[in-house]
Parts: structure tokens; C-alpha cells; sequence
């Protein structure tokens, strides 16, 4: 009898011994597994300058996983959405990044919604061999440097040498101006591609930049810069700005009495202009996609109704399209192996709120896109299309 139970109990610590192996995993492995869920991680700015592009680009995600589980989820099991803030901050998100990968052990990362944010994450991408899809990265560093191709990072959105093909082409020949002036933070890594490549484009097509003033990120005050703007005599003042900054400058621009019109970036296009109604009225915005296309009515209802009545920002476009190339490279993989769904993201191709998405196996951008130019109506709070241009 004693000879049975001590057989039993050590078979009794043996089984437990096993499971707990089985249960814990390998923690030196680097993501993906073959758990009970599928797990994505979201890294974005949910406070400080950029957070309403944060916010809404994690309601997005949160809603369409939702919406996705309820049809049964992927490869039938649920989806895990990881979100982490990373406060607007490079460090941060460098932190947040190894926390999804070796922590959280992620099998792909959606955003973050800053060029600097994505540049500063990829040693660790590489290290753990796990993908970022970036939303609204533009800077050309983002997926390549040097001519080498960062292997882990891909983008949904243009790049700046195209947004400043879209800038320079709109001034020059949709506006028909010849005269610019540029004010910009100088630290910004998003800022200075923007406005190096709307430079060169502007003067290829004849025009003059008689104003290039720049400030540093924190910055309130920008009466000496508007100054020496107004001094110049510009038809327009390009901003490849966020739009905190945009917001702020017209306020003082307008009270120099510079009635000129301004042109933001991607990063200007939000619903918190219009907080700043009058200031930003007859203003322009670079966007990847019209925010008043009558086409995504619906979605923007089911995301305010979804939020509590919250607008849908540029970031809930891209969110949507950077899910569904994940949902596809995912099925087109088979499983959720971090390499493997990597591998796909180049394989797939979807159908996206801006448009036909295919992403380029040499490049790890979209091919063909185009930008959309959108005039700030601030006395109806309001964007008004202008014209679509070839980002090319």
C-alpha cells in the first residue's frame, strides 16, 4: 500500500511538473505561440501633442477586433489586441516595443503614429524579429536607410518625398503661387524630410522660398518667426507641423495680421482644428484620404457610435487599413509566426479606405498612392475636398 501511493503521488508530481513546462512556455521565444488567442500589439501616442491621433487609432483597432471576433476571430481563435502608450516620446516607445515583443510576446505590432517613434524601434523589431506596420510614418528612414531595407517595418501610408511631391504640386501648380515661406521644428525628424522634399519639389517647378524659419519642439511663441514671414511677403506658409503647433501659429499669425493661408502636413489634419474655428479658416491639409468622402459614412457612424459620439480622425483610416493587411498576412501565413506573417505582409493585397494596398517586397511601402488636399472650412467646422494628386 505505502509502495502505490508513493508511485502515485510521484507520478501525482511528475504530471503537475509537466503541465506547469507546458503552461509557461518558452520564455526566451520571440512571439506568435499557439495559444488560445492571437495576440497584436498597438503602440501609439495616448497623451501629450499627437493624442487624438493615438486615441483614435487604438479605438479604431479596438472596435475592428471586436467586429472581428464576433465573426469568429482568425484562423478560428480570438484576437489579443495589446496596446500600450508610448506619451509621444522615442525612449518610450523603444520601451513599449520590447515590452510587446518579449513580455507581451506579440505576433506583429500595428503603429506607432510618428516617423521618430518608428526610426527609434527598429533594432528592437530586428532583435525580436517581429513586424511593425507603421499607420502615418512618412520619413523615408522608416523603412530604409543607407539604401538597406529595414526588414521588420512596413507602412500603409506615402512617404515624404511623395507628400512634398503632393505639397510643392498643389502650391505650385493647383494654387498657382510662386512665393513660399516654411516654419518648422527643427528637431523633428517627420518635419525636416517634409520640408526638404516640398522645397525641392517647389523650386523644380519655378517657385521661390523667400522664408525658412524654424523653432524647437516645446516652442509657444512664434511671433519672431511669423515677423520675418510677414516681412517676406509669402502667398502661403508651409507647416510640416502637428497640429497643436498648426493651431497655434495661425492664433498668433492672425494676430499680426497675416491673413495668409497656410498648408499643413498629414500631421496637421485633425478635429481639433476646428476648436481654433476662425484662425484656421481657408487653410489647407495634405491628407491620405478625405475626411468628408461620402464612401465612409458608415464607418465613421459605427465608430461614433462605438465611442460615445467621438470623430473619426486621419489615424482611424489608416488604423482600419494597417488591420486588414495584418488579418490577411496572418491567413495568407496559416498561423501567427511572427517571421511568418512578415513574410506575407509582401504577399497580400487589400482594399483599403485609401485605396488598392499593395506592399512592395523592395521597398516595404505601398505602391501607387495618392494624397488628398482638403481646405479647413472652420466657420462650419468642416473640411472641404479640393483635389486628389499623384504621390509619385
Amino acid at each position: 500500500m505505502r509502495k502505490s501511493m508513493k508511485k502515485l503521488l510521484a507520478l501525482t508530481l511528475a504530471c503537475l511538473m509537466l503541465f506547469g513546462l507546458m503552461a509557461c512556455g518558452d520564455k526566451g521565444g520571440s512571439g506568435g505561440g499557439s495559444g488560445d488567442t492571437i495576440k497584436l500589439g498597438w503602440m501609439g501616442s495616448l497623451t501629450g501633442d499627437q493624442a487624438a491621433y493615438g486615441t483614435c487609432e487604438s479605438q479604431t483597432l479596438k472596435m475592428l477586433v471586436e467586429e472581428k471576433n464576433a465573426e469568429g476571430g482568425i484562423l478560428g481563435r480570438e484576437i489579443e489586441l495589446i496596446c500600450y502608450d508610448t506619451k509621444g516620446d522615442a525612449q518610450e516607445a523603444v520601451n513599449v516595443a520590447k515590452r510587446l515583443c518579449a513580455q507581451d510576446k506579440v505576433c506583429a505590432i500595428i503603429g506607432p503614429n510618428a516617423s521618430g517613434q518608428c526610426i527609434a524601434i527598429q533594432s528592437v523589431l530586428d532583435e525580436y524579429k517581429i513586424s511593425d506596420m507603421s499607420t502615418v510614418a512618412t520619413n523615408e528612414k522608416v523603412t530604409m536607410q543607407d539604401g538597406v531595407l529595414k526588414e521588420y517595418n512596413f507602412r500603409v501610408c506615402f512617404l515624404d518625398p511623395q507628400q512634398g511631391n503632393i505639397a510643392g504640386s498643389f502650391v505650385a501648380d493647383y494654387l498657382k503661387f510662386n512665393k513660399a515661406a516654411v516654419l518648422y521644428d527643427v528637431n523633428d525628424d517627420y518635419a525636416l524630410g517634409l520640408k526638404d522634399n516640398f522645397i525641392r519639389v517647389f523650386k523644380e517647378k519655378g517657385g521661390s522660398i523667400v522664408a525658412e524659419e524654424g523653432y524647437t519642439a516645446g516652442d509657444t511663441d512664434f511671433t519672431a518667426q511669423l515677423t520675418k514671414i510677414k516681412e517676406a511677403g509669402p502667398q502661403i506658409i508651409f507647416a510640416p507641423i502637428f497640429y497643436q503647433d498648426y493651431i497655434m501659429m495661425h492664433k498668433q499669425a492672425r494676430t499680426l495680421g497675416i491673413e495668409l493661408p497656410f498648408l499643413g502636413g498629414d500631421g496637421c489634419a485633425s478635429e481639433v482644428l476646428f476648436d481654433a474655428a476662425d484662425d484656421v479658416d481657408g487653410s489647407y491639409v495634405i491628407n491620405h484620404v478625405s475626411l468628408v468622402d461620402p464612401s465612409a459614412d458608415a464607418y465613421r457612424a459605427r465608430y461614433s457610435e462605438r465611442w460615445d459620439g467621438a470623430k473619426m480622425e486621419l489615424n482611424g483610416y489608416m488604423a482600419h487599413d494597417a488591420f486588414l493587411l495584418w488579418c490577411a498576412a496572418v491567413e495568407k501565413a496559416g498561423s501567427d509566426d511572427p517571421q511568418a506573417i512578415a513574410k506575407a505582409y509582401c504577399e497580400v493585397e487589400v482594399k483599403g479606405m485609401a485605396g488598392d494596398i499593395k506592399i512592395s517586397p523592395e521597398t516595404h511601402n505601398p505602391v501607387g498612392k495618392s494624397g488628398c488636399v482638403e481646405r479647413i472650412d472652420g466657420k462650419n467646422k468642416t473640411y472641404v475636398f479640393e483635389t486628389y494628386i499623384a504621390a509619385e
